[in-house]
């Protein structure tokens, strides 16, 4: 027996998270905001409106010139008459077909350029939206949104308004024509109307809210997928193959469910369609024949109005079509719009400017910071640094050291206080000028894929292949490069597959000799290294921090052991400050550290 799948309002109705009801939906507002991407090309609109009129009124001439021969040719029996018909209505659908082709080719344009500027804006604007978006969503989830449902956006624009605009057409056209010929058989006909309309009620109510189900549980699947393929090592590593899959058919099962019963809901409007256009072809057929057999219509009259009444049913089942694709489009629709209106980085202060040169001299002023408002990641932090300084941080994990970086380079704006660079306030700098400035060699070192070129390039993409060679020999990643079978130009995928992480940590370290910034952060860039490779990045290293203001984030602390200021943190706050040996001699926080690291690799004395 086949087991339906369970409604998802009621398979998690007795969870906290799904008694909420979900907040209303601004539908005009999301329709008028699609308007805009349309409106830009009214001129097409236009002509594709007048096809629409063109083809609808062509469509209802057929029928109609058909029941005129048959009481005026026909049953005269004038043979030339006939031929005439014949030869007008064979013009008449030929003229249909050419303008059903060019609304659909002139609709399908604009369709498209408006989907481009859709998917343009979208993705221009998660440039534009801070760190703190997507530390909190998952990037499968976006990526379904800028991908499906834009695309079900697309393909509901390609057909919808056609669809929409002739049928409301053919409708008001079919209605005037059936009143013209008979009045009576036209009050018959739309007796079966509200029948219609309280289906369509009782059925598009519940797609609606499926629709909506269905593209969320889209994008989590989407994001799961993602995150399960980024995370694959781990997955295997730790044997979780089956807690994955078991996860992953969880929410398949989710999306199975809400995408039965939109399908199952809408798939009722045609059948329901059909069943009452039979209903009413019956009941105009039979009444429409006593009719004609006391002469009160025409035979020619009452094949015309047979033929309407058959395709009474038609416009109503497309516009409830088209509605069902709607729902789905416009809860994708509003999952796009709600990214675009997200809050986007906060804009540079007015009157910003932007610094030509940089000496990287650093300071933090009474800076305090947290991210959720209810407890300080950053309390109060003050030091300087001055330009060319090597200041390093350390302290146990979330004591603040990778919030001081994110807040130097603008990720987010201290509470309090006030950071300056050359004296400036760095609120008072543009954000894309101050991070030009800066380069960063990070713990997991990201790569794009292409060349290994365009990836050093990266720091610099003007700069020439002598530019690019001289910084890779900068960063001792020269000689391991030529061992490569293409070289500088051997395809690298994100993942950076068949180089060793030591090795896309040093083109890493490259791409940000090429870039020659004036400060430089330094998170981890060793932590995840063999030592004979750590060798070769820490010699890189010092030659990439040479003449230029460098901040350390470190655990492993013999890399910083000749750093000119050591910052130890601790719940937010600066606890320590000075060099390595004079931090050793206060047998404090640093001297535990120390002592603790050096005697787990055997190294006693400190």
């Amino acid at each position: 027996m086949l087991k339906l799948p369970n409604k998802p309002a009621q398979a998690g109705a007795n969870k906290p998270e799904m008694r909420k009801k979900p907040k209303p939906k601004d539908w005009f507002g999301t329709l008028a905001k699609i308007w805009t991407y349309l409106s830009k090309h009214k001129g097409l609109l236009t002509l594709v409106f007048i096809m629409v009129v063109i083809s609808s009124i062509l469509g209802l001439l057929g029928p109609y010139l058909i029941g005129l021969a048959i009481d005026t040719y026909i049953v005269t029996k004038d043979e030339k008459g006939i031929l005439l018909l014949i030869v007008l209505l064979a013009v008449i659908y030929l003229l249909h077909s050419v303008s059903l082709w060019l609304q659909n080719y002139w609709m399908i344009g604009v369709a498209q350029e408006a989907i481009y500027s859709m998917r343009n804006d979208l993705f221009y604007q998660l440039h534009k939206l801070p760190v703190s978006f997507f530390s909190k969503r998952q990037h499968g989830e976006l990526m379904s949104r800028l991908t499906n449902d834009i695309d079900n956006v697309s393909q509901t624009l390609n057909s919808s308004f056609i669809q929409l605009s002739s049928s409301i057409l053919t409708f008001i056209g079919m209605i005037t024509l059936m009143l013209w010929l008979s009045p009576l058989l036209t009050i018959i006909t739309l007796l079966i109307v509200p029948l219609m309309f309280i289906g369509m009620k009782w059925i598009t109510s519940r797609t609606g809210r499926y629709f909506k189900e269905q593209q969320h549980h889209l994008g989590e699947l989407n994001g799961f997928i993602e995150e399960t393929f980024s995370g694959q090592k781990i997955v295997k590593t730790f044997s979780q193959e089956q807690k994955v899959i078991a996860t992953f058919i969880h929410k398949s099962e989710k999306l199975k469910a809400s995408g039965y019963w939109a399908q199952t809901y809408s798939g009722f409007i045609p059948k329901l369609m059909n069943v009452l256009n039979n209903v009413s072809f019956a009941v105009i057929a039979g009444a429409g024949g006593i009719l004609a057999v006391k002469g009160m219509v025409s035979i020619g009259i009452m094949v015309t109005f047979s033929e309407y009444a058959r395709q009474f049913t038609r416009p109503l089942n497309d516009l409830a079509n088209q509605f069902n694709t709607f729902l789905s489009a416009i809860a994708g629709a509003e999952r796009v719009f709600e990214v675009m209106e997200e809050d986007t980085e906060t804009k540079d202060e007015h009157g910003a400017i932007e610094l030509n040169e940089v000496r990287g001299e650093i300071a933090f002023s009474n800076v305090s910071f947290s991210y959720n408002k209810e407890g300080q990641t950053i309390n109060n932090i003050d030091f300087h640094i001055a330009p060319g300084e090597t200041v390093a941080l350390v302290g146990p994990t979330g004591a603040g050291k990778t919030t001081v970086v994110q807040l130097l380079s603008r990720f987010y704006d201290p509470d309090r206080g006030y950071i300056l660079i050359d004296g400036y306030d760095s609120k008072e700098i543009r954000r894309e000028n101050l991070r030009q400035h800066m380069g960063f060699v990070l713990q997991d070192s990201f790569l794009f894929q292409g060349t290994i070129r365009d990836n050093i390039r990266y720091g610099k993409l003007g700069a020439n292949h002598d530019e690019v060679e001289q910084a890779a020999r900068l960063a001792n990643a020269h000689s391991f490069i030529m061992k490569l079978p293409d070289q500088y130009d051997t395809m690298l995928d994100q993942e950076g597959s068949g180089i060793s992480q030591g090795q896309k940590q040093l083109l890493s370290i490259a791409r940000a000799i090429l870039a020659d910034p004036s400060i430089l952060v330094l998170d981890e860039a060793t932590s995840s290294i063999d030592t004979i490779t750590e060798i070769k990045i820490q010699d890189a290293l010092y030659r990439l921090m040479k003449d230029r203001t460098s901040i350390v984030i470190a655990h492993r602390l013999n890399t910083i052991q000749q750093a000119d200021v050591i910052l130890v943190l601790e719940d937010g706050k600066i606890i320590e400050k000075g060099s390595h040996d004079s931090l050793l001699k206060q047998k404090g926080v640093y001297y535990e550290l120390v002592h603790s690291q050096f005697r787990r690799v055997g190294h006693v004395d400190v």
